[in-house]
């Protein structure tokens, strides 16, 4: 379990405050996205939450604090069947799933999908998709 925050005020921040924020952050949950403050010394101290993993998360002693100063964008994704696999390559990644294949870019955004009858196997190779399907058919994808 982690969390990566990103201070929200300019300051240099020492090696060990992380242990320091842990502590004051115990038995807290946190989730991807939000703003947190932390009161410390009195003084009000604010974060995002880049990322939590998994989200939300309930602060513990064995969850692993982070600092970043760019940003983290997640974008998660849900399929009405089971993902079989998923292939990335140079324009993004593939995602197989019993009978369909999905060819999205790095963004997330679809770039191809068809449904096959007898779908077998899909091979990545130099930016382009294999898909073998039925007894004896490929089909090549240059994306």
């Amino acid at each position: 379990m982690r969390v990566i925050l990103k201070p929200l005020f300019e300051a240099e921040l020492p090696a060990d405050f992380s242990e320091v924020l842990k502590n004051k952050l115990f038995g807290k949950e946190l989730r991807t996205g939000e703003e947190i403050e932390v009161s410390l010394l009195g003084k009000p101290l604010r974060f995002k939450v880049l990322l939590a993993e998994p989200s939300p998360l309930k602060v513990k002693g064995n969850t692993r604090i982070e600092f970043s100063h760019g940003e983290v964008e997640v974008v998660d994704f849900e399929f009405d069947e089971p993902v079989k696999d998923v292939l990335p390559f140079d324009g993004g990644f593939v995602v197989v799933l019993e009978r369909k294949v999905l060819i999205l870019n790095q963004d997330g955004q679809k770039i191809y999908s068809d449904e096959f009858e007898d779908l077998n196997k899909v091979r990545v190779s130099k930016g382009r998709v294999v898909i073998i399907h039925g007894e004896r058919k490929i089909r090549l994808v240059k994306p």
